[in-house]
């Protein structure tokens, strides 16, 4: 992946959305996998999607989704319908958890009653919005589990729950763990979230 050039971001920018986008204009935007874009109070915001981070995403799905039993599902960059008001906001976590009908059939976009665990990788581009806005904004949806994985440094994982309404930590891990979500045992390997596979190793 190239850095854009100076002609190719004057561009996009000349061609920016100039007023607040509804729903119905924000399902019209071409797909884009080189970035995350959100829906924030009607304004459209972008984030670049480092290749590490893109991998640990997938490989945190892959691995939650083969402990989930068939009732749930684990799905990365589904949209997230906080508030379908005027203006509206729809995030895009890294992964979800979801129950019910939207496990069950995969939906591509969800409100908070259908999730049980939203988590967050925090990137470079990312830490005040997965910190302290996300966080506020899921705890305010009443969304029951709030999960964020640091990646400066070691990978460390900091779980929490809703209670009364606001978040409260619950652990803090690294490594190989069983994470606890509700009545069940999840087992995770962080490590291995951006280990590199040893050379001549195949798919």
């Amino acid at each position: 992946m190239t850095r854009s050039s100076s002609a190719e971001l004057l561009k996009s920018v000349e061609y920016w959305p100039n007023h607040l986008l509804s729903i119905a204009e924000w399902s019209l935007l071409p797909e884009n996998n080189r970035h995350c874009r959100e829906l924030v109070d009607g304004v459209l915001v972008v984030a670049p999607q480092p290749p590490r981070h893109q991998l640990a995403v997938w490989r945190l799905a892959a691995q939650l989704e083969r402990a989930l039993p068939r009732r749930m599902a684990a799905m990365a960059r589904i949209e997230l319908l906080i508030d379908e008001g005027t203006p509206p906001t729809v995030r895009v976590p890294d992964v979800l958890i979801v129950g019910g009908a939207a496990g069950a059939e995969h939906a591509t976009r969800v409100r908070p009653p259908d999730v049980l665990a939203a988590i967050e990788i925090v990137a470079p581009g990312s830490r005040r919005v997965d910190r302290v806005m996300k966080f506020a904004e899921y705890a305010a949806a009443g969304i029951g589990h709030y999960w964020l994985l640091e990646t400066e440094d070691a990978l460390r994982l900091y779980t929490f729950r809703l209670q009364d309404g606001r978040y409260i930590p619950t652990g803090e891990h690294v490594g190989q763990v069983t994470l606890e979500l509700d009545d069940l045992g999840l087992p995770l390997d962080l490590d291995a979230l951006t280990a590199l596979r040893p050379a001549g190793v195949s798919v």
